[in-house]
């Protein structure tokens, strides 16, 4: 099945990649979900209105983006969290928590869906998220969970 990606999706591509995927992970995964549209002749013409508005959100070079992770390593990030006594949180830390931190902690604005957290973030203390900035710069971010 060939499809136009709306989104950028791990280990497949980004947004205005046409794609060859089997039926069945099109059809009922990446199309309900909004990741892709069907490939048609028409559908080409959309192409290019995805990948200007992606060139429009993206770091403009390699130096740009060692500017953002310079930023992003240098920022103390505090994400307050309701806990237990023992330190377990109620719930986790999101990737969506992790990014309006950044932003709030006044670093750049940082796409959810760029941030990894290697395990979920279940309890207070020190925790680290790498952020993929571009193709070959990724940062980690170190982050503090405190207790409201």
């Amino acid at each position: 099945m060939k499809l136009i990606l709306t989104q950028e999706v791990a280990n497949l591509g980004t947004a205005g990649d046409v794609v060859e995927v089997k039926d069945g992970y099109g059809r009922n995964y990446l199309v309900p979900r909004g990741f892709a549209i069907r490939w048609t002749k028409g559908g080409q013409s959309q192409i290019a209105h995805i990948k200007r508005a992606r060139d429009v959100r993206e770091v403009r070079d390699l130096g740009h983006a060692k500017d953002i992770k310079s930023q992003l390593e240098g920022l103390t990030v505090r994400i307050p969290a309701k806990a237990g006594s023992s330190g377990q949180l109620f719930g986790r830390i999101t990737e969506r928590d992790i990014a309006e931190a950044i932003k709030g902690a006044g670093g750049p604005l940082v796409d959810r869906r760029r941030i990894e957290v290697a395990a979920p973030v279940k309890s207070l203390g020190q925790h680290t998220a790498t952020v993929a900035i571009h193709g070959e710069v990724s940062a980690k971010v170190a982050f503090e969970v405190v207790p409201v």
